[in-house]
């Protein structure tokens, strides 16, 4: 569809009109006589002619050219473009930021599956995670893992197929064999810093309790409220067992609460599944869309046609004078 940037552009045409109209050509009567072969006649007396001996009039070809060549020059300014169909562009609606503990409890072989098997808890993380990525088209997903330090695993992308790969990547104790809860809540909060979308989830997935952050647990989670990080934390461990084995549910519970999200427990794989389809529902997909209408100029064509026009006039003239009598 073609269409003007600067339609107003086209008030422009009537301005040599007006020009010529309020200021015109200077014009000077004087008495005169017509001589015919007036240039056979000023070379054979050997008088040169003086201004105003020769009045030159404007052909049609010159009036035409100069009518065409001002149109060409106001459409150019009117700046045509030619607008294609609209492209849809689908942008992220909110980042996600997966925590996940992978300190040496998570090698642990106590996740009940369906069909009786037992599975290592990490191998259930990644099952459940897993699928859970693959639902959150729309989303930008990263992925941190955290056990005596925190890191980054997979920074926020909507390349869900890499975040996935990088998922079943990561292992137990590749960060170290302890449980730093409170830091990795607190590398979550400096990695939405970066994110200009507004919308912002974490979700902490861990089998044990705080060993010794440099933030605790608890006061990341307020300062992850007062950022807008909505927090949800899931707890795969077991409540009663000792030391670092010890899943602390109340700590959890505590930081849902405080960050305005959620707490859940699990202890087999089914519910594990259940806890993120519950997510699901808590806090569906958004998807922003955006629509727009690719632009491409074409002031090169009336520019282009004006300058051939003026070149071609100027030619035509030249060889319509070399042709004339030369005493004419």
């Amino acid at each position: 569809m073609l269409e003007l940037a600067y339609p107003w552009a086209f008030a422009l045409l009537p301005l040599p009109i007006l020009v010529w109209w309020l200021l015109p050509a200077r014009r000077e009567s004087v008495q005169a006589v017509r001589v015919p072969f007036f240039k056979a006649f000023a070379e054979a007396s050997g008088a040169a002619p003086r201004e105003g001996a020769v009045v030159l009039r404007r052909s049609f070809l010159q009036i035409f050219a100069a009518v065409l060549t001002w149109g060409l020059i106001v459409a150019a300014l009117a700046k045509p473009e030619w607008i294609g169909e609209p492209i849809e562009k689908t942008d992220a609606a909110r980042d996600v930021m997966l925590a996940i503990d992978i300190s040496g409890s998570m090698d642990e072989k106590d996740f009940a599956a369906p069909d009786g098997n037992r599975l290592r808890r990490i191998d259930a993380v990644k099952q459940v995670v897993g699928d859970f990525i693959d639902r959150r088209e729309g989303d930008r997903i990263g992925l941190s893992v955290f056990g005596t330090r925190a890191d980054v695993q997979v920074p926020f992308t909507q390349d869900l197929r890499t975040a996935r790969t990088l998922l079943e990547s990561i292992e137990v104790g590749m960060a170290g064999p302890h449980t730093a809860l409170g830091d990795a809540i607190g590398l979550a909060i400096r990695t939405f810093e970066v994110s200009e979308v507004e919308q912002r989830l974490l979700i902490v997935l861990t089998d044990g309790s705080d060993t010794g952050s440099l933030m605790t647990p608890i006061n990341a989670a307020e300062i992850a409220q007062r950022k807008g990080v909505e927090t949800y934390t899931v707890g795969v461990g077991d409540p009663d067992g000792r030391g670092e084995d010890r899943v602390d549910f109340a700590t959890l519970e505590q930081i849902a609460e405080r960050a305005s999200g959620r707490f859940f427990g699990a202890g087999d794989l089914a519910g594990l599944e259940t806890i993120y389809a519950r997510i699901d529902e808590l806090v569906p997909k958004q998807i922003k869309t955006v629509s727009y209408r690719p632009r491409q100029t074409l002031v090169h064509w009336p520019a282009g046609a004006m300058v051939v026009l003026v070149i071609f006039t100027y030619l035509l003239l030249l060889a319509v004078y070399r042709r004339r009598p030369s005493d004419g």
